[in-house]
């Protein structure tokens, strides 16, 4: 059945227009239609891409403790803690579980929460709390016994802890997360079906998800099953291009010799990329900085696999056409990302690679240069300005500052630019990563930072819709309101094109549409 939409306002990603029509899940050229539906004005684009997030970690979140609401204060955080237990029958090997925490913006004090003050909210069962950005977390001393976590322990590679404290960082969040019991796959499909509906609710219809990552000891297997059978049960309903995170060679060569490589799989589940973890966080001082950070010179950060291990896995990724997405936030992690890309594209030229930088955050001006020369696509996140614009100078200084971030220059360098949210780190909220982007402020209004570097509307909304689609290899069916691709698309309540741009966040998603199938009326 051919259903024609009209009295809209439509981007089609190449131009705008006021109606489209849509028939087995395509848009299709027609100007006889059996049905029409008038969107009263709204507009219209393709649905929204998050070029980068973590769908499992996400449903996870969302039956957490929502730190991210509750967080003004420490005594707030810790108040809001001590209800969320009292309010919950856990089973009796549960852990209490929160996610969401960051103490820049604490009004009390200046300080990460410690297992001090976790203790004092229970010393008989463990807890795990983890910072929003994901690269740090809080743990009581309950959870230390039960991971037999000393001040002896020694951390593993790319890891820290402050047994003092209870706070862990990066890879020794394994000592941590291997004794935590481990849900079973219908709690999988649970979690991922839930975030799913939450990320229509904002216009999302595809995501480039890291998953793998969320439950290091669940097989890589079992996690694609579980999405595979949603898919049958018509439970999922965002498309997934998985970035396949490994952080071990032997089990990424059995993921590959299984035949998983870039590609593999359907429109509504498919294998992306490799995705390598390769640093920590600004916010967490975790980041791998050539210099020493500008607010705590005790340290650089660190990388979370040395040079030789970024080499091989990479190598052996390029070497079998699969594209690579890598996790890099600070320089010094960027120095080893770019080494290890340039030396496998020596090994194996490629001309159409897409291998690509996730974050892309602190950069000095030749790493720049060297992304564009190397053809990089680039895996940003705008809305991460919302926080890091105040906090970036303070923590690199003002003249690497002024080279980070800079999106559009990479963009003018004729690089891809995707964008994401790296979801549960922000709420995966398209619209407040569309105003980031072009205003370059806060939503408080802090800043501009780097105002140069703002996007046009238009590239904005490319950014997540069309440009995510060439992260995956897509473009030529998704990302476009246009004849043969994919009928993904988002009805707004306003136009982004034409509302103050500090006000886009406030715009109302109005309805979401996968495959001409409506997954979310608001």
């Amino acid at each position: 059945m051919k259903t024609r939409y009209y009295n809209a306002r439509v981007y089609t990603g190449e131009g705008f227009c006021d109606s489209f029509t849509v028939e087995d899940g395509r848009f299709v050229s027609a100007d006889i239609a059996d049905e029409s539906i008038d969107l009263q004005g709204s507009f219209v684009c393709a649905g929204f891409n998050d070029s980068h997030m973590h769908i499992l970690s996400f449903g996870q979140s969302l039956i957490m403790a929502k730190l991210n609401e509750h967080t003004s204060s420490l005594k707030e955080m810790l108040e809001y803690m001590r209800s969320f237990i009292a309010q919950r029958n856990f089973k009796e090997n549960a852990w209490i579980r929160g996610r969401g925490w960051n103490q820049d913006y604490f009004t009390d004090v200046k300080r990460m929460p410690t297992k001090a003050d976790l203790d004092k909210l229970s010393m008989d069962r463990p807890m795990m709390l983890t910072r929003a950005c994901g690269h740090c977390c809080v743990v009581n001393s309950k959870a230390l016994e039960i991971a037999n976590i000393t001040a002896d322990t020694i951390a593993p590679l790319g890891g820290a802890i402050d047994f003092e404290n209870g706070l862990i960082y990066d890879n020794a969040f394994d000592l941590i997360e291997n004794c935590i019991p481990l849900p079973d796959k219908d709690e999988l499909k649970e979690m991922m079906e839930e975030s799913s509906k939450a990320l229509n609710a904002f216009g999302i219809t595809s995501s480039h998800s890291d998953d793998y990552s969320c439950f290091r000891a669940i097989p890589f297997e079992t996690i694609n099953e579980a999405f595979k059978e949603l898919i049958k049960e018509g439970k999922l309903t965002v498309r997934v291009n998985e970035q396949s995170n490994f952080n071990d060679y032997e089990e990424f060569k059995r993921f590959v010799k299984a035949g998983n490589v870039t590609g593999v799989g359907d429109d509504r589940f498919r294998i992306g990329p490799l995705k390598l973890l390769g640093d920590g966080s600004l916010g967490g001082r975790t980041a791998h900085l050539t210099e020493p950070y500008n607010d705590d010179p005790s340290t650089c950060g660190f990388s979370l696999f040395t040079d030789e291990q970024f080499k091989q896995m990479i190598s052996y990724a390029n070497a079998h056409d699969i594209s690579v997405a890598v996790h890099a936030i600070g320089d010094a992690c960027l120095d080893k990302v770019l080494n290890a890309i340039e030396d496998a594209l020596n090994e194996n030229p490629r001309e159409d690679h897409r291998h690509g930088i996730v974050h892309c955050q602190i950069s000095r001006k030749d790493q720049l240069d060297r992304m564009i020369r190397l053809k990089t696509h680039i895996y940003a996140q705008s809305v991460f300005l919302d926080y890091d614009n105040h906090i970036v100078e303070d923590r690199v200084g003002k003249e690497l500052a002024s080279t980070s971030y800079n999106w559009k220059t990479l963009m003018d360098g004729v690089l891809t630019v995707s964008n994401g949210s790296d979801a549960p780190v922000e709420i995966p909220d398209t619209l407040r990563g569309i105003e980031c982007a072009i205003t370059r402020t806060s939503l408080d209004g802090t800043g501009p930072y780097l105002p140069e570097q703002a996007f046009s509307v238009k590239e904005a909304l490319d950014s997540f819709t069309i440009n995510s689609a060439k992260a995956s290899f897509e473009e030529d069916h998704k990302g476009l309101i246009k004849d043969g691709y994919l009928a993904d698309f988002v009805v707004l309540e306003e136009d982004p094109f034409t509302v103050d741009p500090k006000k886009i966040h406030e715009i109302k998603v109005k309805a979401t549409y996968l495959g001409g199938q409506c997954v979310y009326q608001n």
